[in-house]
């Protein structure tokens, strides 16, 4: 029968020093496996015989080479005299001590580590491979190598050294060049460190002739297109490393690497090879959401994510609206086909195609349209892009019972600023400034030709409040947003009603139902809509543990019936709600109730998504 388990706990006495103390923790075989079940007392006197060694490391990885590591086992007090109430951890006779034990007893194991003196960098050589031959190093080098004569023997900063004059020398073009562990010599009675560097510089070299292997479905043109690096020019890892993630980011490979031989070709060039694994090219997905103004959402779509070879998305999407809520009349439908062609008709620039065809049924008024539209977006600098495009739509509204046709033709125009460096959309921000400049002239024929443009401001900020030390990063955060908007040309009733403003909801001020703010026909919940708005927020996002969080907010806004904004009535709404973070963005769940409620106006609303609101 096997011996039975000692429970025990350990205790690491700090040392003054936080960086060693974490170092300690970490290292400590007896910490880490106290909570595990109880091993015998053998087992237990080869767990503190193995962290004698694992702490010297840690004490050593520091600098302290002089360092003592004293390890004490004792029996808890009051417990009986007949067997010694304590033990080094080294002592020859522990197994046979803890053996003695009653199993009932719960141990106490106390660490402490002396460190000594702190050992110091002596001479810090750099040689050729032979071990003999100096390298003398150019200031670049020196800067990006890092390590001098007096600095403290740390064990990180020692190998860190080689690494950054390993990746310096690289970057400089020098493909072949390595810089090898260092061999250390310990002198103890100066207390310090002496270090040689064996290092491989090798000759520069350009990127020779670039391989591509694992297309199967997609233009090998056309990745030879995207790609940022090419034959000849000077061989950088950091280059081949955005040149790859640059490929990566279009969505239809599940892995991209990029590798080179270990020798130069014969004309002194570095073949480069670029290898990838293509995705899967199908996915189907569904999409839902539901508040109590516009009712539910639900549908399918159905993805093809490399059309014809050059990284094309066809989305087919097919979604029933208006599943309940209080702004809707019935059940609506979305029904439409994406295109998106990636670096068209050039670099840096995308351009999108669909067609759509939508009814909805609100109480304001009821549609029923067909939308084509093209654009490009092109992408200006890392945080700048705009964007510009054609639209045609062909619709049919009935309000109060009267029927009219529209055909309306549209050039959008945008300029957009994004520094929240967020990798997703539906990645919740926590810092930065979005703003959007957008401009749509348009006009309307069938009833007389009008022609109007709609002018729209929004803009969005984030401060999170790590900022002020009060908090970890990402985890409280305040979120800021504006919009104003104006239709310029034309009044309330020469446009369609599809084409005004209108307030409430989640893109403007929430606890009032989508349409609910601004003119209403008389004695009625029927929103005639406006030529301009404005709307602001303020919001504070917490997070909770790992996953969870919740808001709180205050939305104000109003829409006008003249083509100023700020005119109008403002209509004040307040809530809160509740956050589950997934790896796609988080799940939210708001409640909003309006503060100045209008005459038939709804008394609460609720708001279920993915992601957060702006």
């Amino acid at each position: 029968m096997a011996p039975a388990g000692l429970p025990y706990t350990t205790k690491i006495d700090p040392t003054g020093n936080s960086d060693l103390d974490a170092a300690l923790t970490s290292s400590s075989d007896l910490l880490s496996l106290q909570k595990t079940h109880a091993v015998g007392p053998f087992a237990l006197a080869g767990r503190i015989r193995n962290d004698y060694a694992r702490l010297t490391t840690a004490l050593e990885s520091f600098g302290y080479y002089d360092g003592q590591v004293m390890i004490t086992v004792s029996r808890p007090k009051g417990a009986s005299t007949s067997v010694q109430a304590s033990m080094d951890g080294q002592d020859i006779g522990l197994p046979l001590w803890l053996a003695s034990l009653p199993t009932s007893e719960t141990l106490t194991i106390a660490i402490k580590a002396k460190t000594g003196p702190l050992y110091k960098l002596g001479a810090v050589q750099t040689v050729a491979a032979d071990h003999k031959t100096p390298v003398v190093l150019t200031p670049p080098q020196q800067q990006a190598f890092g390590l001098k004569t007096g600095a403290p023997a740390v064990a990180s900063d020692v190998l860190a050294a080689g690494n950054n004059l390993d990746n310096a020398l690289k970057e400089e073009g020098h493909p072949l060049a390595k810089v090898d562990i260092p061999t250390a010599f310990l002198r103890p009675t100066s207390h310090t460190l002496d270090l040689l560097y064996p290092i491989t510089i090798g000759p520069k070299a350009d990127i020779g002739p670039i391989g591509l292997t694992g297309l199967d479905y997609t233009n090998p043109r056309f990745v030879r297109r995207r790609m940022t690096v090419s034959s000849g020019q000077l061989y950088q890892p950091s280059k081949i490393e955005a040149a790859r993630q640059d490929l990566a980011s279009l969505g239809i490979f599940s892995n991209v690497g990029a590798k080179s031989p270990d020798k130069l070709a014969p004309d002194g060039s570095m073949p480069l090879t670029f290898t990838f694994k293509e995705a899967k090219r199908h996915t189907v997905g569904a999409e839902a959401g539901y508040s109590t103004d516009l009712g539910g959402r639900v549908g399918a779509t159905w993805t093809h994510h490399n059309l014809f070879g050059n990284a094309e998305r066809l989305k087919l999407t097919a979604l029933i609206t208006g599943v309940g809520g209080t702004a809707q009349q019935g059940l609506g439908y979305d029904v439409y086909a994406d295109l998106f062609k990636p670096d068209f008709p050039g670099r840096h620039q995308n351009a999108s195609f669909r067609l759509e065809g939508i009814r909805q049924l609100f109480y304001s008024y009821r549609q029923t349209a067909l939308i084509a539209r093209a654009g490009i977006v092109r992408q200006l600098s890392r945080r700048w892009n705009m964007s510009y495009g054609l639209a045609g739509e062909q619709e049919k509204i009935d309000q109060f019972g009267v029927t009219r046709s529209y055909t309306l033709v549209f050039a959008p125009i945008s300029l957009n600023y994004d520094s929240t460096d967020v990798p997703s959309p539906l990645a919740p921000a926590t810092h930065g400034v979005r703003v959007s400049l957008s401009g749509t002239p348009s006009a309307s024929f069938d009833h007389g030709t009008t022609f109007f443009a709609l002018l729209q401001a929004n803009a969005s900020t984030y401060f999170d409040l790590a900022n002020l030390g009060i908090s970890a990063p990402g985890r409280s955060v305040f979120a800021f947003r504006g919009i104003v908007g104006s239709v310029q040309g034309a009044s309330t009733y020469d446009i369609p009603p599809d084409q005004r403003l209108y307030g409430g909801g989640t893109a403007t001020i929430r606890g009032f139902r989508y349409q609910g703010v601004g003119p209403q026909f008389p004695h009625s919940k029927y929103a005639i809509g406006g030529t301009s708005l404005d709307a602001g927020t303020v919001e504070f996002r917490q997070r909770f543990f790992k996953n969870w969080g919740m808001a709180t907010f205050v939305d104000a806004g109003q829409v006008g019936s003249g083509s100023a904004p700020f005119t109008g009535t403002v209509r004040v709404g307040a809530g809160a709600g509740a956050r589950y973070f997934t790896p796609i963005g988080p799940v939210r769940v708001d409640v909003a109730v309006p503060l100045n409620r209008p005459p038939r106006g709804d008394k609460w609303e609720l708001y279920i998504g993915l992601g957060e609101t702006f």
